[in-house]
């Protein structure tokens, strides 16, 4: 361990921070949180908003969920359309909630919702989101450095994300990056913010530290990581995810079970959905691959508890673990009623 003042810890944190500026395709400055990928959530609502503001939730999961709730706990006025579960969100739709209630400040954004396994089409709600010149707000937990999101190109506002995903280090660090726009926003946005201030983030950095002590070791971890997926380059990156997503939705449809996205167009590549036909019992599918098979897959999460399990697929995935999960899969459905 070192001193989170010293020299040291200025030259691991400049590496760092470089290093995610090329994740998140963006010249600006990112804040670096020890907190969890919620954590930067919070750290987004509250550096945008102000309470009684009104903010768009696009909600297609129960991440999608978490951002609105945040938002709505510290003040802000939530208008918050149905998207059926499995469905990725309809730009028209967020066009006309636009023009339907033009005092909204912001829009609220999961780019890839994992309690579904679907992903939303940023770039093109980007588009309508700055065509009203509203604030967009991207949660890219568990996308950034999987799926392309070039924040600055398609103008983002706010794009947060976390170490555990797509960085493929332990959870406890948490990133955000804000647009010229946001940095503007957050000079008049009074929702109460300290630890979660991102100005007292970035302004240390000139320093060479973190305003608060910082998650070390995981910046050590971090670091690594960064080189090597710079190394293999994102555009190489994004391509093997999709390879990958494209093997395993293949050879589960090849099983006989259905994707739960609607449309495959919209599918994560970074985990898949997969429908729990009625004959099967859940908890003992996902049982007997964890205890015989040493296989975990993770069941629905609120409303989808028993109806689907999920696949990941994030960060470096080879071939031979996703043939091993789906011969286990053709082994076990037979034993739980499919």
């Amino acid at each position: 361990m070192i001193n989170h003042r010293g020299p040291e810890f200025a030259e691991l944190i400049n590496s760092v921070h470089s290093g995610l500026q090329h994740i998140f395709q963006t010249k600006q400055e990112v804040s670096i949180l020890t907190a969890s990928g919620t954590g930067a959530m919070e750290a987004a609502v509250v550096n945008s908003f102000s309470p009684g503001d009104k903010v768009l939730s696009i909600s297609i999961g129960v991440f999608g969920n978490r951002f609105a709730q945040i938002a709505e706990i510290y003040g802000a006025e939530i208008v918050k359309p149905t998207i059926p579960y499995g469905s990725a969100a309809d730009p028209e739709l967020i066009k006309n909630e636009l023009e339907k209630n033009p005092s909204i400040k912001g829009v609220l954004v999961t780019h890839n919702e994992t309690s579904t396994g679907v992903t939303n089409d940023i770039k093109s709600i980007a588009k309508v989101v700055k065509s009203f010149d509203k604030l967009l707000l991207v949660d890219a937990i568990s996308s950034l450095g999987c799926i392309p999101l070039p924040t600055d190109e398609w103008n983002c506002d706010v794009v947060i994300s976390g170490s555990q995903k797509g960085f493929m280090v332990p959870p406890g660090l948490a990133f955000g990056v804000q647009s010229d726009a946001a940095l503007s926003a957050s000079k008049t946005a009074t929702m109460p913010r300290f630890y979660f201030d991102f100005e007292r983030h970035t302004s240390y950095y000139h320093r060479g530290q973190t305003p608060w002590t910082p998650a070390v070791s995981i910046f050590y971890g971090l670091d690594l990581a960064l080189k090597k997926m710079l190394n293999e380059g994102l555009a190489n990156i994004f391509t093997r995810h999709e390879k990958t997503a494209s093997k395993v939705r293949s050879a589960v449809k090849e099983i006989g079970l259905k994707l739960f996205a609607e449309d495959e167009q919209s599918a994560s590549n970074t985990v898949t959905s997969v429908r729990i036909p009625e004959s099967v019992d859940a908890k003992r599918l996902l049982g007997l691959l964890r205890t015989e098979h040493n296989i975990v897959l993770a069941g629905g999460q609120a409303d989808l508890d028993g109806k689907i399990f999920r696949i990941g697929h994030l960060g470096y995935v080879e071939e031979k673990e996703i043939d091993e999960v789906i011969e286990k899969l053709k082994v076990v459905l037979p034993e739980v009623g499919f």
